[in-house]
């Protein structure tokens, strides 16, 4: 768990700060300029020591010419909100039912509590954040997800106010961004009746990061990325050698949603994914301006 000691950078002298920061340098301006869109959750999200280290990152990046853009989860405060009104959360397939009732509640917790927790704490940290669901703007259009039965394909599974994305338009994004603003993305889409759906973050993150044809798109995990069979961190991958590991049985699991969005990022004009390990202090900052790997790179070749 991280401690105030983590921050505490006496023990380093100027001379290695001043290398520190002469080592980010072809970094900083190789990505001058640049998108990043960053999908938050996970420790990262509810640890402080964490969450403060990650709104100084955005921060940071920001400051140096990049253009972050944070799009955010929130199972576990949803799970929280419901049980304050008697109410538990039911899966089916890994998928949140979301009748009418608890569409508000994830409503009121994503677009509201949490989105305006991670505003205030950029804000905090010298950022200028400003939170936005997917109805601003007309930015995220969606239509009700069709769950098809794992066990009988031709039976389809009604999981309520649950959306895939139809279209999204980054305009309202691309005017923050140039006004020096950080985006904050709550997942939630409308339809063509103005009803709200819940959708997926990691889907939203890497659908805008493709939209926006972003340099990179860093998914904040709890683990520390993609493990081969020994259990030994993966580097680096392409969509390719992802297949194999997926038929040979390496990759499975809750892993499987959060790549599928990430090669199609690949696959779209996203430079590169990184599937990053948040419980890190600052992994996000280390994985884009060092050399280092805290997680999984994911080439589009």
């Amino acid at each position: 768990m991280p401690t105030s000691t983590d921050h505490d950078l006496t023990h380093i002298t100027p001379r290695d700060q001043a290398e520190i920061l002469a080592q980010a340098l072809p970094y900083i301006r190789r990505f001058h300029g640049k998108t990043l869109v960053i999908k938050y959750g996970g420790n990262a999200m509810t640890d402080p020591a964490l969450q403060q280290d990650f709104a100084e990152d955005v921060v940071l990046l920001k400051l140096v010419g990049m253009n972050p853009i944070v799009v955010h989860g929130g199972g576990p405060q949803i799970d929280e909100a419901l049980a304050k009104i008697g109410k538990k959360g039911t899966f089916i397939q890994g998928m949140r039912v979301t009748d009418e009732e608890t569409m508000e509640v994830v409503e009121w917790v994503l677009g509201g509590e949490v989105q305006q927790d991670i505003v205030g704490l950029i804000n905090a940290a010298g950022g200028k954040a400003v939170g936005l669901t997917g109805r601003d703007g007309a930015m995220i259009r969606a239509r009700k997800l069709k769950m098809l039965d794992r066990d009988d394909p031709t039976k389809e599974l009604d999981v309520g106010h649950v959306g895939e994305i139809v279209s999204i338009d980054p305009s309202v994004v691309k005017a923050l961004q140039d006004d020096a603003f950080i985006p904050v993305i709550s997942p939630i889409g409308f339809g063509e009746d103005n009803e709200s759906y819940n959708i997926n973050a990691d889907v939203v993150a890497a659908k805008l990061a493709a939209v926006l044809k972003a340099e990179k798109l860093l998914m904040l995990t709890n683990i520390r990325g993609v493990l081969d069979k020994a259990g030994n961190l993966i580097t680096e991958l392409t969509p390719r050698r992802i297949d194999e590991l997926i038929d040979d049985g390496t990759i499975s699991g809750g892993m499987l949603p959060k790549l599928a969005g990430a090669i199609d990022a690949a696959k779209s004009g996203v430079n590169a994914v990184h599937v990053v390990d948040g419980r890190v202090p600052h992994a996000m900052l280390l994985e884009i301006l060092t050399d280092q790997a805290y997680g999984t790179m994911i080439r589009s070749f």
